[in-house]
C-alpha cells in the first residue's frame, strides 16, 4: 500500500505538530510520519523527493503475520514461553527486518534467565532498528540488573531517552540505576521528571519513599510510599513492598516527638477557645481505644481525654477525642450542638429484639448475669457506632488535611482499630453466638470506615468483610451522603447523618438526639423547666436545629408541589375518625401526637404509631395530616405554631369530607 502527500500548508493541516518545523524539516517529516503509519510493530518505509513524501505500508506482510504476533504477545503475558518461542522464530526467519520480533525473543530470553542470548537479540532488534525503545530500555535493563554494570547501563539508557524522551519508564528506570549507585540528587531529577510525564506510576512514589527514608525525610517518605500505595490496582510484589515500608517508616514516625507535639499545641488551643482545662489520662478500663469526657457531664471543672496505653500511635487518638470537642464549640457558638440520649427504656426496647439470642443463651447454660452484661454491652457498642461512625468520618477528613504530620500516626492507629472492627463482624465464633441483625448493621458502619481507609491510604478491606449486596449499598450510599457535606460541613450538620442513617437501619429507637442548650438549662432550672411545660407543653416553640432543618426543607418541597392531595384525602380520615369523638378526646390524641413529634415528623417515614389510634400504622404524610386535623378541631387557636403548609390541604378536606348522619 503507497501513500503519497504533497508537502504543503494542507500537509501542515493534517498534521499540526509538524508546525514546528516550518514544514521543511524532513527529518521531522520522517519521524512523524513514520510514527502515525506504524501499525504494531510494522514500521513503513518514508521517503522524500522534490517536494513530496511517500509511505510505502507492507500490508501483505501486516496481514500474513499480525495473526502470529497477537498470539505471541497473548502467550508470552500468560507466561506460556514454550508455545510462543516456536511461533517467534518463525515470524523471525519470514521478516528477520522486524527489529520487534528480536525484541520480545530477547524478552523471552531474558526472563528465562539466559542474559546472555537475550543480549544478542536485543542487539539484533538494534541493529535493524537502533530507535527502538523497548529494545534499549530491556539492554539498560539487563546490563543494571544481571550484570551489575552500571556505565554500560545509561549508555542504553541514555540512547532510549533519546528515542523517546515522553517515556516516563525509561525516565524512572535512569533514576533507579542512580539511585542504585547512591547519587540520590541525580536520581531524584530523573524521578522528579519521570512524574512530569505521568504522576500516576506507583514504581516513581516508591522510588522517592525509599530515597526519602535514606535521607531521613520520614514525612515526604510516607506521603510517597502512601501514594505508590494508592495508585498501584493489583496486590504485587511492588504494593507488598509498599505495604511494607509504610509500616516501617511510620513506626520511625511514632517513636519521635511529633505526635505529643501535635496534641499538646492543639489542646493549649481548645484549653483557649472553651475556657476550661483538658486533662489526658491513661486508662485501660475504658470501653473503647479512647474517650472524652465533658466536664458538663461529670459535674466537674476540667475536660478529660481517657486513652488505652496499649494501642498503638494513641497520639492520633487523642487528637481525634480533641476533634469531638473542637466541633461542639463550633456548633455551641450557634446553640446548634446535640446531645445522644439513650434511657433505659430505649434499652429495653432493644433488648426485647434479642429475644431469640437469649434463649439460645439459656438453652446453652449461660448464666443470667453473662446474659444481661452481654445485652447491655451489644447495646452500649451499637450505639457507640451509631453515634461515632458519621461524626468520626468528619473527624478523620478533618485531621488529614489539617495535620499531615500526624499522618503516619493515623494510619497505624485507623489500620489497627479497622482490624477490630473487621473481626468483630467476621470472627467465626461471634457470629455464630450474635444476632445476624446487629452483626448486619454493625457490619455497614464498619464498611464505612473502610471506605473511607481506603480513599485516605489506598489500603482495601472492603472484600473482607465479606458483606452482602444489600449491605455494601448502606455503606455506599451512606457514604456517598457524607461526601456530599464533607467540602463545607457546617457546624452540628454531622447529626443529621447520625440521625439519617440510624433510621435507614432502623435504629433510630435506639436514643433520641435533644437540642444541649434546652436540655441543659432544662435540667438545671427548675423554675424555667416548669414554666416552659406551662408554656409550650408539646416543645412547639423549640428551637430544635435538626426539627428546624428538616421542617424548612419540608415546607420549601411543599411550595414547589402546591396543594398535597395526599395529605388531603389522609386528613379526610382524620375527619372521619374523629367524627364520633369528643373534643377532650381529639385534644388527648393531639397531646399523644404532638408529644411524639418533638423531634419532628419525616414525610419519608411509613412506621409511626398512635396510642390511642389502635390498629393503624401512620406514614409521614398520614401522621402530618392526623396532626393537623386534631389540633384545628381541639386546640384551633394553637395551629400556627405546629408550623406545618396544610392551610389548603384542610380546607380541601372539610369540603369533601361527608359527615355520617
Amino acid at each position: 500500500m503507497q501513500i503519497i502527500h504533497k508537502i504543503d500548508d494542507f500537509l501542515l493541516t493534517i498534521f499540526p505538530e509538524l508546525m514546528g518545523g516550518g514544514g521543511g524539516d524532513n527529518n521531522l517529516i520522517t519521524s512523524t510520519l513514520e510514527k502515525y503509519y506504524t501499525y504494531g510493530p510494522y514500521k513503513p518505509k518514508v521517503n522524500i523527493d522534490n517536494g513530496w513524501v511517500q509511505i510505502e505500508i507492507d500490508t501483505p506482510t501486516i496481514i500474513s503475520q499480525e495473526a502470529d504476533y497477537k498470539k505471541t504477545v497473548a502467550l508470552c503475558e500468560k507466561g506460556k514461553y514454550s508455545e510462543a518461542k516456536p511461533i517467534l522464530k518463525k515470524l523471525i526467519e519470514i521478516n528477520p527486518t522486524n527489529s520487534e520480533y528480536h525484541r520480545i525473543m530477547g524478552q523471552i530470553l531474558s526472563d528465562e534467565g539466559d542474559q546472555e542470548e537475550a543480549i544478542n537479540c536485543i542487539i539484533d532488534a538494534l541493529r535493524w532498528d537502533s530507535k527502538n525503545g523497548w529494545a534499549l530500555l530491556m539492554m539498560g535493563n539487563i546490563f543494571a540488573k544481571f550484570k551489575d554494570d552500571i556505565p554500560t547501563a545509561m549508555k542504553y539508557y541514555d540512547q532510549a531517552l533519546i528515542a523517546n524522551p515522553k517515556d516516563n519508564i525509561t525516565i524512572n528506570n535512569i533514576g533507579a540505576n542512580l539511585m542504585q549507585q547512591g547519587k540520590l540528587e541525580e536520581a531524584k531529577k530523573y524521578f522528579y521528571e519521570a512524574l512530569k510525564i505521568n504522576d500516576q506510576y506507583a514504581n516513581t512514589h516508591f522510588a522517592l519513599g525509599m530515597i526519602a527514608e535514606m535521607e531521613a525525610d520520614l514525612q515526604s517518605a510516607f506521603y510517597s510510599t502512601i501514594q505508590a500505595i494508592k495508585l498501584n490496582k493489583s496486590k504485587d510484589v511492588l504494593y507488598q513492598n509498599s505495604v511494607r515500608q509504610s509500616f516501617e517508616i511510620s513506626k520511625k514516625i511514632i517513636a519521635t516527638d511529633t505526635g505529643k507535639k501535635i496534641f499538646r499545641e492543639y489542646r493549649h488551643k481548645l484549653e483557649f477557645d472553651d475556657d476550661r482545662k483538658i486533662d489526658i489520662i491513661q486508662d485501660e478500663e475504658i470501653p473503647t481505644a479512647a474517650k472524652f469526657e465533658f466536664a458538663e457531664n461529670y459535674d466537674r471543672e476540667t475536660h478529660i481525654v481517657k486513652y488505652k496505653p496499649s494501642y498503638p500511635a494513641v497520639e492520633h487518638l487523642i487528637m481525634h477525642e480533641l476533634v469531638h470537642l473542637d466541633f461542639v464549640i463550633e456548633a455551641r457558638k450557634g446553640e446548634l450542638n446535640q446531645l445522644f440520649i439513650s434511657t433505659q427504656n430505649h434499652k429495653t426496647e432493644f433488648i426485647k429484639g434479642l429475644e431469640p439470642t437469649i434463649k439460645k443463651f439459656n438453652k446453652m447454660g449461660v448464666s443470667e448475669k453473662s446474659i444481661a452484661d452481654y445485652c447491655s454491652n451489644l447495646f452500649e457498642g451499637m450505639n457507640r457506632q451509631i453515634f461515632n461512625t458519621p461524626i468520626d468520618l468528619f473527624i478523620e477528613n478533618f485531621l488529614y488535611n489539617e495535620f499531615a504530620e500526624l499522618r503516619p500516626f493515623q494510619f497505624i492507629s485507623l489500620y489497627n482499630m479497622l482490624q477490630e472492627g473487621l473481626k468483630a463482624v467476621t470472627d467465626k465464633k461471634i457470629v455464630e453466638l450474635s444476632p445476624k441483625d446487629i452483626i448486619s448493621k454493625s457490619k455497614v458502619y464498619n464498611l464505612v470506615n473502610a471506605i473511607q481507609f481506603k480513599e485516605l491510604f489506598g489500603f482495601d478491606f472492603i472484600k473482607d468483610f465479606n458483606a452482602t449486596s444489600i449491605e455494601f449499598k448502606h455503606a455506599t450510599n451512606f457514604y456517598d451522603e457524607y461526601l456530599q457535606y464533607k467540602d463545607d460541613k457546617e457546624p452540628a450538620e454531622e447529626y443529621e447523618l447520625v440521625l439519617h442513617w440510624a433510621e435507614d437501619l432502623k435504629l433510630d429507637k435506639n436514643f433520641e438526639l435533644v437540642d444541649e442548650h434546652e436540655y441543659r438549662t432544662k435540667r438545671t432550672d427548675v423554675d424555667n423547666l416548669l414554666s416552659s411545660i406551662e408554656k409550650d407543653p408539646f416543645d412547639l416553640e423549640s428551637k430544635d436545629p435538626y426539627k428546624q432543618r428538616e421542617m424548612d426543607k419540608f415546607q420549601k418541597s411543599q411550595e414547589q408541589i402546591g396543594i398535597n392531595m395526599a395529605v388531603a384525602m389522609f386528613m379526610v380520615d382524620a375527619l372521619q375518625f374523629f367524627e364520633d369523638k369528643t373534643k377532650e378526646e381529639i385534644k388527648k390524641i393531639a397531646f399523644e401526637i404532638a408529644t411524639q413529634g418533638t423531634q419532628g415528623y419525616r414525610p419519608d417515614k411509613d412506621d409511626y404509631r398512635i396510642n390511642l389510634v389502635k390498629g393503624k400504622t401512620f406514614s409521614g404524610y398520614h401522621i402530618l395530616a392526623y396532626y393537623y386535623v386534631s389540633w384545628s378541631l381541639a386546640i384551633p387557636e394553637m395551629v400556627s405554631q405546629l408550623n406545618l403548609p396544610y392551610e389548603a390541604e384542610y380546607k380541601m378536606a372539610l369540603t369533601m369530607h361527608k359527615p355520617n348522619k
